[in-house]
């Protein structure tokens, strides 16, 4: 966490640089601090001769208005018991700070080390499906037994983002969410008593000071966070054009690893997913086990271990011999109308239904719209 001094003149900075991260961020690391930046605005040539008319004139202007906001936010950051990270900060996201556009200054309210072992972003449409929902959840379980001190990352939407927060929170791992707007507020508010355990077991971060609005552009702006201080992006559902997709393309032009669960053809929040990986754009997984491999993280002793005690788990032990052979036949193909699923499992339509109703009761499957029979788990 930085100095007042330090964190008020990196708000300033950026002020003068009309918050041009990539701008901000090369006056910055010419200067070495934002303090220095701001003593030195007025010799820019001194240090950069090459520097525009334009650069020298937006840090030679007034900024007394700006230095006052500054000292209010710095006010408000340290009676709210909030982390101001300054780009040269150990305590910044290290990921994210080798990024042209990386931010100068993040606030934080959070327990996790922003800087851990392994960070994965979790990103995806807002309309979530059942589906997509289940894949989550597998996936944030077996990575508690695969990979238990890795940092789950996303953007506390509505859909995707909201489900892999709560998952991991529940599993008992750190989440951190990226907000597109102040740490006064939350958005949406439905999500604050989750926001609010996240500051406990994650955190919440953000570029933005106070009294910012959730405005649309804040959260394209956002994604490049997740992005990059991550070291791979997951695409769990899609649409053919969203927010995801948005973070997967920045996530490459980080060189970060980007992956994409497949889904089925012609289903609309598959789209997104089923392209990317069509146009080598993500690579496919299946499970959590498909990304600890493909990440390489599969030398580490914990996964040896938990793939020795059985991480493919049985996940219904207990199970009737006809319930089985569903089970088995929706884990080849999954979300089956009863006329399939009785061709497939090999069971009459007669005695097919009351299995199916009593795997229902037990919360084994799920009947979705159009009388399709899901496998949960």
């Amino acid at each position: 966490m930085s100095n007042r001094q330090e964190t008020v003149n990196a708000m300033v900075l950026a002020h003068l640089c009309h918050y041009n991260a990539s701008v901000a961020g090369q006056v910055y690391r010419l200067f070495g601090s934002a303090t220095a930046a701001i003593s030195n605005r007025h010799n820019l040539r001194d240090a950069m001769p090459e520097a525009t008319d334009r650069l020298a004139q937006m840090l030679q202007a007034d900024d007394s208005e700006a230095r006052q906001r500054a000292e209010q936010e710095a006010d408000y950051a340290e009676q709210h018991g909030i982390a101001t990270l300054v780009i040269g900060d150990k305590d910044y996201p290290g990921r994210l700070g080798e990024c042209d556009d990386a931010p100068l200054l993040l606030f934080y309210k959070g327990s996790a080390n922003l800087n851990s072992r392994r960070v994965v972003s979790i990103v995806g449409t807002r309309n979530a499906t059942v589906y997509g929902k289940t894949l989550i959840e597998r996936f944030v379980a077996d990575m508690k037994s695969l990979c238990p001190d890795v940092l789950i990352v996303s953007g506390l939407a509505y859909g995707v983002d909201i489900c892999a927060h709560r998952s991991t929170l529940d599993n008992g791992m750190n989440t951190v969410a990226v907000l597109a707007h102040g740490l006064d507020d939350i958005y949406p508010s439905l999500h604050r008593d989750t926001a609010n355990r996240m500051t406990t077991q994650g955190g919440l971060l953000t570029e933005y000071p106070t009294h910012t609005r959730p405005d649309k552009r804040n959260f394209v702006q956002r994604n490049r966070i997740v992005a990059g201080m991550s070291d791979a992006c997951i695409v769990v559902e899609s649409a053919a054009k969203g927010g995801g997709l948005i973070t997967a393309g920045i996530a490459r032009s980080y060189n970060r690893d980007v992956f994409a669960f497949p889904g089925n053809v012609g289903s609309k929040y598959s789209e997104g997913c089923n392209k990317l990986i069509r146009d080598n754009a993500a690579a496919l997984i299946t499970s959590a086990a498909d990304f600890a491999s493909a990440m390489g993280w599969n030398d580490d002793s914990t996964l040896a271990s938990a793939r020795r005690k059985g991480i493919e788990r049985e996940l219904f032990p207990d199970l009737s011999e006809p319930e089985a052979k569903v089970v088995s036949t929706l884990r080849k193909n999954n979300d089956l109308q009863i006329n399939m699923l009785s061709a497939q499992a090999d069971i009459p339509i007669a005695q097919l239904s009351p299995i199916l109703f009593g795997m229902e009761m037990k919360g084994l499957i799920r009947t979705l719209a159009g009388g399709t029979y899901h496998l949960m788990g």
